[in-house]
């Protein structure tokens, strides 16, 4: 979602906000020539930190897993590991943040998570994955937390087409990635057998390589930041500990459902077809999400979005254990599809509408914090679950649990002002 709630989240109505009034930082006006273009190349920068280097791992899985002998818990630590490197990498670039500009970071992210994503094909030891996927996250999380920072300078005087870009961003970006791997990986797995799943992490590690030079190109089109001398005010943290705790119940819950949805469906005899389609609809439904969310966003500024959200993830992670047949399954798909990458946007909406906006690059950063700490529980304790009952099915459950449980602490969050 994600990845997600990273300091590269903007508020869609002001495009100096909290970019323009972070301590951090402030983006100057400049806008380039093409930014539609400049925009293709940040996005493709998405695909590759989220879409490839952290979802596709969920359909490589159940092949690793198979030629390897892993059981469950082993297979689930390396997403652990990316999730690990992910909070290293988001704190690393708060620091950095400070002594170079978002541009230099997004480009030096984004090639070193392509290289991190071909060397994962190289070595079938568990501890040169669980290296690479520890790399992976730091260095992704470094290009993703500033591709929203570079976005807002496109259209700084046209609200609606900020907003426009921000969703293309991170809804195309991302869902592009989960759509072109769910659409050729479990078809080559299948084709050619588990053992050439190395080779599957170098293809993509080529296509990875393949978007550099745009994204590369995207992120010196833009302006150097300067400085701001704003002080943020104090965070309310006893008044906002409703919409924390829900963020923190979405990122142990999300990515277990993206980590063994594969793992669940080839144990329930699903055919490679069938997988391949179920994550194209999976990532078609990301890309549309926001225009299916952006009217309860405006209307609401308490955490009633992001309790409608974590329920409809866990009603897309129970469905495929609860009624495990074709047209659930789908279901499930569109369903999770269309509200696990607007989590982030709805707690980016809930600080836009409650906080001064010199609290809000603070308040992202701290949501950021939790849901990456959160996120790091999820796949390997659902390993372990899976691994005691002898069916990941009952990672998915407990799982859909989870999100309830956020659901439920986010709806007594109430609206600050």
């Amino acid at each position: 979602m994600g990845a997600f709630c990273e300091m590269s989240v903007v508020p869609s109505e002001k495009l100096d906000a909290p970019f323009a009034r972070n301590p951090r930082y402030l983006l100057m006006t400049a806008a380039p020539a093409r930014p539609w273009l400049v925009l293709t190349g940040l996005a493709m920068g998405v695909t590759v930190t989220n879409g490839f280097a952290r979802f596709s791992y969920g359909l490589m899985l159940p092949a690793m897993k198979s030629e390897m002998g892993w059981n469950y818990a082993q297979a689930g630590w390396l997403n652990t590991a990316n999730a690990l490197g992910y909070i290293v990498g988001a704190v690393l670039t708060m620091v950095l943040i400070r002594y170079t500009s978002p541009g230099r970071l997004f480009g030096f992210g984004l090639i070193t998570t392509a290289v991190a994503i071909l060397a994962t094909g190289l070595n079938a030891e568990l501890w040169w994955q669980t290296l690479w996927r520890i790399l992976a996250g730091i260095f992704g999380a470094m290009s993703f937390s500033t591709a929203g920072a570079l976005t807002a300078g496109l259209f700084r005087d046209d609200p609606r087409r900020n907003a426009l870009a921000i969703a293309i961003l991170f809804g195309t970006g991302g869902g592009l990635g989960i759509v072109l791997c769910g659409a050729g990986l479990p078809l080559m797995l299948d084709r050619f057998g588990p053992q050439v799943w190395p080779i599957g992490w170098i293809i993509i590690g080529i296509i990875s390589l393949s978007f550099v030079p745009l994204g590369l190109w995207s992120a010196r089109q833009l302006p150097a930041p300067a400085l701001s001398q704003t002080k943020a005010a104090p965070l309310p943290l006893r008044r906002i500990w409703p919409e924390m705790t829900g963020y923190a119940g979405f990122g142990m819950g999300y990515i277990v459902y993206l980590t063994f949805l594969s793992a669940w469906m080839t144990d329930q005899a699903a055919s490679a077809g069938f997988i391949a389609a179920v994550w194209v609809v999976l990532g078609l439904c990301i890309c549309v999400s926001p225009i299916v969310w952006r009217p309860v966003f405006a209307r609401h500024a308490s955490g009633l979005p992001l309790a409608l959200i974590l329920c409809c993830i866990a009603a897309g992670s129970a469905l495929p254990v609860v009624l495990p047949n074709g047209p659930a399954l789908l279901i499930s798909a569109v369903v999770f599809g269309l509200s696990v990458f607007m989590a982030p946007g709805a707690v980016t909406n809930f600080t836009r509408q409650n906080l001064p906006p010199e609290s809000w690059g603070a308040a992202i950063g701290l949501f950021t914090v939790v849901f990456a700490v959160a996120q790091t529980v999820g796949p390997y304790g659902a390993g372990l679950v899976g691994d005691l009952f002898g069916n990941i099915g009952v990672s998915l459950l407990a799982a859909a649990g989870l999100l309830l449980i956020g659901a439920a602490a986010a709806l007594l969050q109430r609206p600050l002002k």
